[in-house]
């Protein structure tokens, strides 16, 4: 399908000064640190835990951040940047900017349209979004309001395969071009705002939507045996089973009578996840679909040559947003090696600490293809739904394109390591 054509950086601050005449400022605020703080004011505690939250004492997202503030860009003068081409090939298809959307579970925990204006934003703006597994709107409700823009699936890998089957027929169905399969959270890392608040939004039916919605799961619910709570009943039980009734399709007191909200909960914890999975497990995958499949979570070069040798299409070095590894290697840091090692057998992208123009320029410049946001905009939904992703998004493009051009660089194909230095 052609791309979207987004507005140029000096079009984005031309707009945006312009309004500024009539008093009208923009929509959320343009500095990370300052969206974030807002956000923060709008979300419930527990939501902005969840979504702001990294593992331990959350030294990997600073190793994140302090990775891209060691490479610094080294501008080039004297060379025509007056017209600026941010565009993108992965996979044979043609993209507007590097640029997508990562997976993100349990939106609804920012906005109460969650995934639903994600995906209207996405598919105004022709910016792959990437469907999470824990998605809070099933991907074919997703997929109805994106029209043509592009998408990809995240697989969780399940312990039942005939349900990781059906998870990729499904997202075949929708319109996925490729299968992104996140290796690093076959358990839940110890997240200490989370386990400080006691709160696991699954539990309360939040981020199960795909799972609910796929008949596979429904056929092995009715076999499973629910176990009796052992939590003591209070106030706030009652209130955790009502979260999760309401969140079950159907009726809320059909689903308080059976029980079957309470057993879909308890279902989708023991069998979401399987640690036992290998890179033997992959051939699987393989066998079931003719879609691209990048491997999430990769930050060691020798699992990056394992994911060529075992046929895979793609990598995303990625460390889960800090959110699994205590004291894990920043995946700015991992990213040359792995480059070197690897980038001409495989498409390289970059997820984890992504915040502005500048870090998506030094990805591309150390090798990715292409990079994956996410906090930033989870938080512009929290704020303005749907217009807040879009403005996050345009000025995420308006700030790289400045950077390409103010670097010296008109394409893609021009930015190069020869761009950066690293210090320190």
């Amino acid at each position: 399908m052609p791309h979207t054509t987004h507005p140029s950086g000096p079009d984005r601050q031309a707009y945006v000064y312009t309004n500024g005449i009539a008093g009208t400022k923009p929509a959320i605020p343009v500095s990370y640190p300052h969206l974030a703080a807002a956000a923060q004011k709008k979300m419930s505690r527990e939501a902005f835990a969840y979504v702001a939250g990294g593992a331990g004492l959350e030294s990997t997202l600073t190793a994140n951040r302090q990775a891209f503030d060691r490479w610094k860009i080294v501008p080039r003068m004297l060379r025509d940047v007056s017209v600026r081409d941010m565009s993108a090939q992965l996979f044979n298809q043609s993209l507007p900017a590097p640029l997508l959307l990562a997976p993100v579970g349990v939106l609804e925990l920012a906005h109460k349209d969650a995934d639903l204006a994600v995906a209207k934003a996405a598919g105004e703006m022709g910016i792959p979004m990437i469907f999470s597994s824990q998605a809070s709107v099933s991907m074919e409700t997703c997929t109805g309001v994106m029209g043509d823009g592009p998408r990809w699936f995240q697989l969780y890998w399940s312990k039942s395969d005939r349900l990781v089957e059906s998870l990729v027929g499904r997202a075949e169905a929708c319109g996925c071009t490729a299968i992104v399969v996140t290796l690093d959270t076959t358990m839940l890392g110890w997240r200490t705002r989370d386990l400080d608040l006691a709160y696991l939004p699954f539990l309360r039916g939040k981020g199960i939507a795909q799972y609910v919605a796929d008949p596979v799961f429904q056929q092995l619910l009715h076999s499973f045996t629910p176990q009796k709570s052992k939590t003591k009943i209070n106030w706030h039980t009652i209130q955790t089973l009502t979260q999760m009734v309401k969140a079950y399709p159907g009726s809320f007191f059909k689903n308080l009578r059976s029980g079957e909200a309470v057993a879909a909960v308890q279902f989708f914890i023991s069998t979401y996840s399987r640690p036992s999975l290998t890179w033997e497990d992959l051939s699987f995958l393989r066998s079931i679909t003719k879609l691209p499949i990048l491997l999430k979570g990769i930050l060691h070069v020798a699992d990056a040559r394992l994911a060529a040798d075992h046929g895979m299409d793609g990598i995303i070095v990625s460390n889960h947003g800090g959110r699994q590894v205590d004291g894990a290697l920043g995946t700015l840091d991992a990213l040359p090696a792995i480059t070197e090692a690897v980038g001409n057998q495989l498409t390289i992208l970059l997820d984890s600490g992504i915040r502005c123009g500048a870090d998506i320029f030094k990805a591309l410049a150390l090798g990715a293809k292409g990079v994956c946001v996410g906090r930033p905009y989870v938080y512009a939904l929290a704020l303005k739904g749907q217009a807040g992703v879009q403005e996050l998004v345009q000025n995420l493009l308006a700030e790289f394109d400045l950077t390409m051009g103010l670097a010296g660089c008109k394409n893609l194909s021009e930015i190069t390591r020869d761009a950066l230095l690293q210090c320190g």
